[in-house]
């Protein structure tokens, strides 16, 4: 693609037409969670044990209070419907209705979802879109699992998978693809494909789901409830008619959200089955306690699996309903079924479903072959295509109100008294109810401020407009702190992530602007300015010394240090961290460009571009000179950063620990050419000031490069021979480069384990002997 020449493919002509996610193309798409349960949103327990309060065998029975979960599902963009599968091969005790995993107590690192699917296909406008499962046709080991693991976590063996069960021997599963096409932005059709690779005929139950989110069943007073309901038959289909007009409008809205009469056609033949997306309290709480509704969340489950003939409702209307389908597919063969779901009645409604998919398909195509570097291979085309598949397969609706979820929807029922102690207390303003990009929607289905900020550029290949939106959401009002604090994640929207924002916004800007030919100035500035507030955040809360090093604490890095930095450390010690120096003297830089190109139109920014490479220059020389304090981060004998412990009375000791914690440093690097510089008369004078007049704390953290005659000041925190010692060790096999790339943690640890008190880190090659934190996880 040439600089500045946008493609016009059908995908991008969709992508011009956008008028806003709550209408258009982006309305419908795949913002349904993997799992919803085991999450802080769910969990109003008195511990903030969220995997204990909300396991996955209670899912089935209790109504989600933030948000729905399910396999392939989609839904709209304030998830007020929502479609997915469910299947049976009648075997499994329970209908396969949400992936199942292992939480942090029964696997060996943290959340281990044991299934396997596959996102093979999407567009930025969920035009086309297909996913795989692969559903075994033995009963699914759920308990089987959930002890071997156990058995082994206790006895330090290795993690014990899906695979190793047996379940997929002598090819006996079925693939099964989901594929979604729109015919227009509220016209889908859907066609799930199920092929048996075993040697032999197998059943299969296909169960897609159409439901409304539980919005009337908290608070003091009742609410009226949206219904499903029986629609026109014909021919060749049945239908259901979702309806959302009874239900009051969505809270917190500045408009009253809609979606009107929606209309699900199955192929004739299917047994539609009814019920209300409501508690099973009686199986919670025990017989004494009494269901909102006769009928409740489970009702497919029992009536299908166990055979309870009352489960459904008889009036068939509801909340939550499904269209059962069976069939026996040969042995090698397929069976296919095809839905359509839109907003208006349609006459043979099924006819379109294979052309419509396969116009989408060939136009998903175009819209790749447009995106592809010149001379990628086949297989390299494959890879990225299925790479941006996956990013654009984690869009998920994130509904929260912290302040809500702190108070409690109802007084009758208020949460326990000591939930403001348990997390999140200062993060009221928090209130989300937007789309966002998720690190996983099975085993992080939450946003996490750096994974999201990595995420960016990645979805601005495809979608320039989604990266901006993405960045800019951190940084409004309903989620950066008023501190200028971002949101790390949903655990502890306290913790820091790595102050990696500018760098994204940067990053995506200048994407944009090559892509496109118009640098969207609107979009850095106001980015800039947020992010004016997080520099000042980070600066007052982190460096609590003043001496420009930072105790950054959890950072995503505490899986390769001996303590966890979350956590306070005993005796008034403070742990000033390499990671955290590193990322905050690569932080100047970013806003230093944003600044100068800022610059470019008002001069005004000119002073802040000073300001922040002057900061930068303190924070490098901070890193390498002992200035105020009696030690440094730079170790000159080892040629590494180190995390230093600091004690109250001036004593310390260095964290001889070689992994990527010591490596940040590196990503502080900027140039500054003098052509560059030159239209900048009062940068370029404040710059040359501060080379001349500083030159002690300049002279190992700015770098003069001539070339051509041309001068080009090179930040960076270490010298060339420094830069070549660390390069040594990033390049020896016996430190940090193995055959799949760099390790987190040099194997040099392997032989010689860090030890601090009792504790100790030491390489540990693939699987983590520590469930949650520490090793090389």
């Amino acid at each position: 693609m040439s600089a500045g020449v946008e493609p016009r493919t059908r995908e991008h002509e969709r992508l011009a037409e956008r008028h806003g996610d709550h209408v258009g193309w982006r309305r419908w798409g795949p913002y349904v969670a993997e799992r919803s349960w085991g999450t802080v949103r769910e969990d109003y327990g008195p511990h903030g044990a969220a995997w204990d309060y909300f396991p996955h065998d209670v899912a089935r029975s209790k109504a989600y209070r933030w948000g729905e979960d399910g396999l392939a599902g989609i839904c709209d963009r304030y998830q007020l419907l929502v479609f997915a599968l469910a299947l049976w091969n009648e075997r499994d005790p329970i209908l396969k209705e949400r992936l199942f995993g292992l939480v942090p107590s029964e696997a060996n690192h943290g959340e281990d979802v044991k299934e396997y699917y596959f996102y093979l296909d999407n567009l930025p406008t969920h035009a086309y879109m297909k996913w795989l499962y692969k559903y075994p046709q033995r009963p699914y080991p759920y308990s089987q699992l959930i002890e071997e693991n156990r058995r082994r976590q206790a006895g330090g063996g290795p993690e014990y998978e899906l695979l190793d069960t047996g379940i997929f021997d002598d090819d006996r599963y079925f693939d099964v693809f989901a594929e979604y096409a729109k015919v227009g932005p509220e016209d889908i059709v859907i066609r799930v494909s199920v092929h048996n690779r075993g040697p032999e005929a197998a059943p299969i139950q296909v169960l897609p789901h159409l439901w409304f989110r539980n919005t009337w069943a908290w608070g003091e007073r009742e609410k009226p409830e949206p219904v499903i309901q029986e629609g026109e038959s014909g021919p060749a289909y049945r239908s259901l008619v979702a309806d959302d007009g009874p239900a009051e409008p969505l809270r917190n809205l500045p408009f009253a959200y809609r979606l009107g009469p929606r209309h699900l056609y199955v192929e004739d033949g299917a047994e539609l089955l009814f019920t209300d997306n409501e508690t099973n309290a009686p199986r919670l709480y025990g017989s004494w306690a009494r269901s909102r509704k006769p009928y409740v969340k489970d009702a497919f489950h029992r009536f299908v699996v166990d055979g309870e003939a009352g489960a459904v409702s008889p009036e068939r209307r509801g909340t939550k309903t499904c269209a059962r389908l069976r069939a026996v597919v040969p042995a090698r063969g397929a069976v296919q079924f095809r839905l359509r779901l839109t907003d208006r009645p349609v006459t043979d409604p099924l006819s379109i479903v294979d052309r419509v998919l396969s116009e989408r398909q060939a136009e998903a195509d175009e819209f790749y072959s447009s995106i592809h570097p010149a001379g990628a291979s086949e297989d390299e085309r494959l890879i990225q295509r299925q790479a941006l598949a996956g990013m654009l397969w984690s869009k998920q609706i994130y509904l929260f109100d912290v302040n809500l979820w702190l108070d409690g929807d109802d007084p009758r029922w208020p949460p326990p008294a000591n939930r403001p102690s348990i997390r999140n207390t200062h993060w009221r303003h928090l209130n989300s109810m937007r789309v966002l990009s998720m690190p996983d929607k099975w085993e992080y289905p939450w946003f996490a401020a750096w994974d999201l900020a990595f995420h960016t550029p990645v979805l601005a290949i495809i979608d320039p407009a989604l990266a901006k939106d993405q960045l800019w959401l951190l940084l409004f009002e309903q989620f950066q702190h008023p501190s200028g604090q971002i949101p790390a994640y949903e655990w502890e929207f306290s913790d820091l992530n790595p102050p990696v924002h500018a760098w994204a916004v940067w990053r995506v800007y200048n994407m944009d602007r090559i892509r496109s030919g118009r640098p969207d100035r609107e979009f850095l500035e106001k980015c800039f300015h947020k992010l004016l507030m997080n520099f000042a955040w980070w600066v007052n809360k982190v460096d609590r010394a003043g001496n420009n090093v930072f105790e950054g604490g959890f950072l995503g890095l505490d899986n390769i240090t001996v303590i966890d930095r979350s956590e306070p450390l005993p005796a008034g010690a403070v742990l000033e961290q390499s990671d955290a120096t590193g990322w905050m003297g690569m932080f100047c830089l970013n806003l230093m460009r944003i600044a100068l190109e800022l610059a470019k139109e008002n001069r005004a920014y000119e002073a802040l571009a000073t300001k922040f490479f002057q900061h930068y220059i303190y924070v490098g020389a901070a890193m390498k000179k002992m200035g105020s304090r009696n030690h440094r981060l730079w170790d000159e004998e080892d040629g590494f950063f180190y995390d230093v412990l600091t004690y109250p009375d001036g004593s310390f000791e260095r964290f001889r620990v070689r992994s990527l914690v010591g490596l940040i440093p590196l990503y502080a690097v900027e140039r500054l050419e003098d052509r560059w510089i030159e239209p900048f008369a009062e940068f370029e004078a404040n710059l040359h000031w501060f080379l001349e007049n500083k030159k002690r704390i300049v002279q190992d953290v700015v770098h003069v490069v001539r070339r051509d005659g041309q001068y080009t000041h090179v930040c960076a925190i270490v010298n060339e021979v420094q830069m070549k010692g660390m390069l040594r060790r990033v390049l020896d096999p016996e430190e940090f480069l193995s055959p799949w790339g760099l390790r987190s943690l040099s194997r040099y640890h392997l032989t010689h384990p860090f030890r601090f008190g009792d504790r100790e880190v030491g390489y540990e090659p693939a699987e983590a002997r520590e469930r949650i934190k520490g090793g090389n996880s």
